[in-house]
């Protein structure tokens, strides 16, 4: 089980009804990093922010100077580094040297000229932009899963870009079979 839980670039994460930290309840995560060595780094896909758009994110970082055609909502990608930017991406576009590839078609680019290509309509097809990022010391994510924390399961594109950010969860639940309903706070071991 330990071992299995170490391939998880690319899945997603479901968190469990109990979660007590309010910034994870009924989120929705994107593993996009996850080793024993360092830890995991994802993105909550089912949060906005509502402290700023994407016309005034661009006004703030100085890049409004062209017709902005697409202006997509920013999400809270978690509670680390919610100063920074990050854009999930589907594999049609690449900034060189500066887009991670992270699994099945998803790509991850932190850079200004993506939001300018956003912006402009020359972005990729599909694009979810986060501020701030999930993320777990060694052994953290395997901790909380085998203690009943999270679910975890195949990712999609539908799921991720989709645009229902509050039905994301029960998504992803439907995805795997579950129903909310049935699912309980106890680990149990057997």
């Amino acid at each position: 089980m330990i071992e299995q839980l170490h391939m998880m670039e690319g899945q997603l994460l479901i968190a469990m009804p109990h979660m007590a930290d309010p910034r994870f309840q009924r989120a929705v995560i994107y593993l996009c990093a996850h080793s024993h060595e360092t830890g995991a780094m994802g993105f909550v896909i089912n949060k906005q922010v509502d402290h700023i758009d994407f016309d005034e994110l661009l006004d703030h970082l100085g890049l409004n100077s062209r017709e902005i055609i697409s202006t997509p909502p920013i999400h809270f990608g978690g509670p680390v580094s919610p100063e920074r930017g990050f854009v999930l991406h589907s594999a049609d576009y690449t900034a060189q040297s500066a887009t991670l590839n992270v699994k099945d078609g998803i790509g991850l680019t932190a850079t200004l000229d993506i939001l300018k290509d956003i912006a402009t309509g020359e972005g990729p097809r599909n694009a979810l932009l986060a501020l701030g990022y999930a993320g777990w010391a060694p052994g953290q994510l395997e901790e909380e899963i085998l203690n009943n924390g999270w679910l975890h399961c195949d990712s999609d594109e539908d799921l991720l870009f989709g645009g229902d950010n509050d039905r994301k969860w029960e998504q992803a639940l439907a995805k795997m079979g579950v129903d909310p309903a049935h699912l309980s706070g106890c680990a149990g071991r057997a």
